[in-house]
């Protein structure tokens, strides 16, 4: 990172609404918390009064439990972004192109121009096929976002050797997996490994996340993490967290049946991507009907409801996206979006008896 790098980006745009008269469909994130949490949170602040354990051995014992790795291949980060932040660091350099998938997360392309490389941008759900060889960085985001996109630990697993046979680092996104059944890539070697604790446990403003990586990769991101790199009370709610397996149990059985729920109602309406992750993919289309992503999302706004403009992505140019939420919730978004008993957004109503 320079200089130039740094003053010739902008920031990338992202979901979250902080109005507080909107329901927030935009953000990705649980809206529900683990219990308990606020008293870990609490009870952390007499030890905040010193530095973190270094190592802090207590929150990478937590992590590896919960993604089943050993526990030395973790290293703690400020959030998920922070631990993309450290891959991409140790393995682009000027010059060099990383193959990131598109549509994605926008943090991905921004992170690898901040160090001086180039995105080398292959379609999403192929992005297993592609060719990892020359390239410094190879980027999966499983489950994918925007998409909801998955992909099978078999291929997973074929991709990353392919990228060890071409001496190309793998960054495997995991923002989303606690979301899915699906077990965690955490110590394959030539993976890094980013899992972030803000989404399935709702705490965004904990900043809380890690880093999991074996051999060389997982030797120099724990010697280049800065020491007391998360806070006191981080480290002791993501540890509570990671071990509250009712609610994630739980979490996922609710985001599971109401994904499904709001995919059958929204695609009577708009094209829904079929999605593993707490989230839905809208194509809004029809613009000569009026039924613009500007539109649709300035009325559910008129409504009560804040979605994410998803043209901002890569690729996508008449989407929006739709967290899943709590039921009753959820009913509110179907309604704004003219799938519920609200009017639609070219004067008909969504209620199939009127």
């Amino acid at each position: 990172m320079n200089l130039d790098s740094a003053l010739g980006l902008d920031r990338e745009p992202h979901g979250s609404s902080d109005d507080p008269d909107l329901l927030d469909f935009s953000a990705n994130t649980n809206p529900e918390v683990p219990p308990g949490v606020a008293e870990a949170y609490r009870d952390a602040f007499e030890a905040a009064r010193s530095y973190p354990a270094e190592p802090p051995a207590a929150f990478r014992e937590a992590a590896a439990e919960y993604v089943d790795c050993d526990p030395d291949a973790v290293v703690p980060t400020p959030g998920g972004l922070a631990a993309i932040r450290a891959a991409v660091a140790l393995a682009v350099d000027p010059g060099d192109t990383a193959l990131l998938p598109a549509p994605s997360f926008a943090e991905y392309a921004r992170e690898v121009r901040l160090q001086g490389g180039d995105p080398a941008f292959v379609a999403a759900d192929a992005v297993l096929d592609a060719d990892p060889t020359d390239h410094a960085l190879a980027v999966v985001c499983a489950p994918n976002n925007p998409t909801g996109t998955d992909y099978g630990r078999r291929e997973l697993e074929r991709f990353a050797a392919r990228c060890r046979a071409a001496d190309t680092p793998l960054l495997v996104d995991e923002a989303f997996r606690g979301f899915t059944d699906r077990p965690s890539l955490a110590g394959a070697e030539g993976v890094v490994v980013a899992r972030s604790l803000t989404k399935l446990f709702g705490l965004p403003g904990i900043r809380t996340g890690f880093a999991v990586a074996t051999g060389d990769l997982g030797a120099a991101l724990e010697r280049a993490r800065r020491p007391w790199n998360v806070s006191v009370p981080a480290l002791s709610t993501g540890a509570h967290c990671m071990r509250q397996e009712g609610f994630i149990r739980e979490t996922r059985e609710r985001v599971r049946s109401e994904r499904s729920r709001m995919a059958a109602a929204l695609a009577e309406r708009y094209g829904v991507t079929p999605s593993e992750a707490p989230f839905l993919l809208l194509d809004v289309g029809e613009v000569e009907r009026g039924r613009s992503v500007d539109r649709v999302v300035a009325d559910a706004r008129d409504r009560g409801v804040a979605v994410r403009d998803a043209t901002t992505f890569r690729g996508l140019d008449s989407h929006v996206r739709v967290a899943v939420r709590r039921p009753a919730e959820n009913d509110r978004l179907l309604a704004a979006l003219g799938v519920g008993d609200g009017p639609t957004d070219d004067g008909e109503t969504g209620d199939d008896d009127v």
